[in-house]
């Protein structure tokens, strides 16, 4: 990376970890992806329960091979034959976890977490439930403030995972919400306004400010870029 702009970026980690800290959340920073699995192990206790929300930067980072190692007792929604009804039992099951592992579809500047779901179990996970949220996100998820969330995640990141997970939305075949347009730019489309296909992936819309429980939301922000 060109160092000048590596500057910037730097700048703009270090403005958001400040920020995160006084909304009472843990923060830290790790050079590369391949740095995380040691952060998450200093994290989570051998033997405790470990759930998951769908993201792909946990994949992409290796974490949840290292949930498989059998040192956890891991709630791996991701196991190959599992059932629907399954599926939704590691969903209930994760709000008495110990640990939940996620990433979030934003993090502005201002020290938010920024998260829209379909499901809304991972939403729902990171607001209540498990006794430690650990969230993993790629500097390229960092944006200057709430509209600029909604605005990536209409653009970049539901288009994305809406290819990714094959459904058959106004989003993955044009590239973008079809809130844009309609209403013609980001401000006017409103959070929560789209499609109304059956596969819609964006339902429910949550912004983590300033935490109660001072660091059960513990943050981990990579120098590379992660997801979507």
């Amino acid at each position: 990376m060109d160092e000048n702009l590596k500057s910037i970026i730097e700048k703009r980690i270090s403005k958001t970890m400040k920020n995160l800290e006084r909304n009472n959340m843990m923060v830290c920073f790790v050079e590369k992806k391949a740095d995380v699995i040691n952060k998450v192990a200093e994290l989570i206790k051998e033997g405790e329960t470990v759930s998951v929300g769908g993201s792909m930067t946990l994949f992409e980072c290796g974490v949840i091979d290292h949930l498989r190692s059998g040192r956890y007792d891991f709630q791996d929604r991701y196991e190959e034959g599992l059932t629907r009804a399954e599926i939704e039992e590691i969903y209930r099951k994760a709000f008495f976890a110990d640990t939940y592992i996620s990433s979030t579809n934003a993090v502005t500047e201002n020290g938010e977490l920024y998260n829209v779901d379909g499901n809304s179990n991972r939403v729902a996970a990171i607001c209540y439930g498990p006794k430690s949220v650990i969230i993993i996100v790629g500097y390229n998820k960092i944006i200057d403030d709430i509209d600029s969330a909604v605005s990536r995640v209409k653009r970049t990141a539901a288009p994305a995972n809406c290819v990714r997970l094959s459904c058959k939305t106004y989003c993955s075949e044009k590239g973008e919400c079809m809130s844009l347009q309609s209403y013609g730019n980001d401000k006017d489309s409103g959070m929560a306004s789209g499609c109304n296909s059956p596969a819609r992936i964006c339902c429910s819309y949550v912004v983590s400010g300033y935490q109660r429980v001072k660091d059960r939301i513990k943050v981990i922000i990579v120098g590379e870029e992660l997801g979507y």
